[in-house]
C-alpha cells in the first residue's frame, strides 16, 4: 500500500462521514432552513472530499472530468438552496421563531408597498 492509497482513504472516509452528518441532519433538523443548512453544506464539501480521494486514485487525464462535477456542485447547490427558501419562506413553512433577523420580510414589505 502506498501513501498516496493511505491519503485517498483518508479524503473518502471524511467525505462519507460528512455526507452521513448532512444526512443525519436533514432527518434530525426541525424546519426547512436547517435543513437547507444540512442538505448543501456538508453535502458539497464532502462531494468534494471523495472527488479527491477518487482523482488520487486515477490517471490525470481522467481525474480532470472531476473537476467538472465539482465545479457544477459549487455552482448549483447554493442556487438551488436560494430558490428552495425563499419558497418555503412564502409558503410559511418556516419557524420564524428561530430566526436572529428576518431580512427578508423588510425586504418583501418595501416591494409590496412599492409596486
Amino acid at each position: 500500500m502506498t501513501w498516496t492509497d493511505v491519503v485517498a482513504a483518508v479524503f473518502l472516509l471524511a467525505g462519507s462521514l460528512s455526507c452521513l452528518f448532512g444526512a443525519i441532519g436533514i432527518l434530525t433538523f426541525p424546519d426547512v432552513v436547517s435543513r437547507l443548512q444540512a442538505a448543501t453544506k456538508p453535502q458539497t464539501f464532502g462531494l468534494i472530499l471523495i472527488v479527491i480521494g477518487a482523482a488520487l486514485r486515477m490517471n490525470a487525464h481522467s481525474a480532470s472530468g472531476l473537476l467538472l462535477v465539482v465545479l457544477f456542485q459549487l455552482l448549483t447547490a447554493p442556487v438551488l438552496a436560494q430558490i428552495v427558501g425563499r419558497a418555503a419562506y412564502r409558503a410559511d413553512s418556516i419557524r420564524r421563531d428561530t430566526l436572529d433577523t428576518d431580512e427578508l420580510a423588510d425586504r418583501l414589505h418595501r416591494e409590496r408597498s412599492s409596486g
